[in-house]
Parts: C-alpha cells; sequence; structure tokens
C-alpha cells in the first residue's frame, strides 16, 4: 500500500511528470530529430555545450536526483563525462536513453509520499527535501530543454512553433 499523499502533493508530483514527460521531452526529441548527427555535437564555442551534451547531462542529473536520490537506485554520476563527450553518438541512443530516464523519474515521482516529499537527502553534496529535488530536477530540465530549442533555432532559422497562445474571443463575437 502507498504511502499517504495529500491532494497538493499529488498534484505537485502530477504536475512535474506532466512538465518533464509531456511537455520538455517531447521538445527534446522534435530537436534532435530537426538536427542532423553532426548539429547534435556542434558548440558554438569552447565554453559552451552541444544539444548531445546538454541531454547526457539531463539523464545524469535525473539518474542522480529522482532515480538514486529519491528512489533509492544505484547510480555513480560522471558528470564530467556529460561534458567532455564529443560525439557523434547515434540520435537515437540519446532519444532512448532520454526516455529511459525519464520514464524511471516518472515512476520514483509517482511513489513519493508526503513523508517522502518533506525529508531530507544528501545527493550531490546539498541537502535537500524530496520536494526541493523534484522542483530542482523540473526547473533543470526546463532550463536545458530551452537551451537544446535555442541552438536548433541557430541551426534551422526558424521558429519551432513550441508556443501556441489560446485564441481569445472577444466579447460578442462568434
Amino acid at each position: 500500500m502507498k504511502p499517504k499523499t495529500s491532494r497538493t502533493a499529488s498534484l505537485f508530483l502530477a504536475e512535474s511528470q506532466q512538465l518533464i514527460a509531456k511537455h520538455n521531452l517531447p521538445h527534446i526529441v522534435e530537436c534532435l530529430q530537426e538536427l542532423s548527427e553532426d548539429e547534435i555535437w556542434w558548440r558554438p564555442n569552447p565554453a559552451s555545450n552541444s544539444a548531445g551534451n546538454l541531454v547526457l547531462h539531463l539523464c545524469g542529473n535525473v539518474r542522480q536526483w529522482i532515480i538514486s536520490g529519491l528512489g533509492g537506485a544505484e547510480y555513480k554520476r560522471e558528470r564530467d563525462r556529460e561534458f567532455a563527450e564529443r560525439g557523434p553518438l547515434p540520435r537515437q541512443a540519446l532519444v532512448t536513453q532520454l526516455h529511459r530516464t525519464v520514464r524511471d523519474a516518472c515512476r520514483v515521482l509517482a511513489k513519493l509520499s508526503d513523508d517522502s516529499l518533506s525529508r531530507k537527502y544528501a545527493i550531490q553534496g546539498y541537502h535537500a527535501s524530496g520536494m526541493a529535488a523534484a522542483y530542482h530536477v523540473v526547473e533543470h530540465f526546463g532550463y536545458h530543454t530551452g537551451q537544446i530549442i535555442y541552438i536548433t533555432k541557430l541551426k534551422r532559422a526558424q521558429d519551432l512553433k513550441f508556443t501556441r497562445l489560446p485564441v481569445i474571443k472577444k466579447p460578442g463575437a462568434r
């Protein structure tokens, strides 16, 4: 039986899963499909990362903070390797790894309780509550999704049409 989770905590966890899996993940995958294998590993300068490095970094971060940190799975992260990789690792390998990571993270998030969200964890040298760890990952995932989108826009010189504002009808309009 799953431990008690309040309605607010359940909403927070569901929204966290939604943002990672249904909002950001599809944007990253679409960007990777849009870029050539070489472009996935393109860097604008030596101080910047490629889209491929950012995907590897997201996988490492999510595994460390959610799957291992909150879920208790064994994981030894090699963070420097995420940024040192120059590829080209195949696009499909990156997409598969990212999908697997997000799926595993969502499984952990779905099982969290009020107690696990308020408990303190030691993750990556930080002491954070379960809620802070989940929030960190969602924010971090969104941040790097934006960078991958920007790289794709730089290489394609076109609007990717990811933002679609709702049509607001004026009062009395048909």
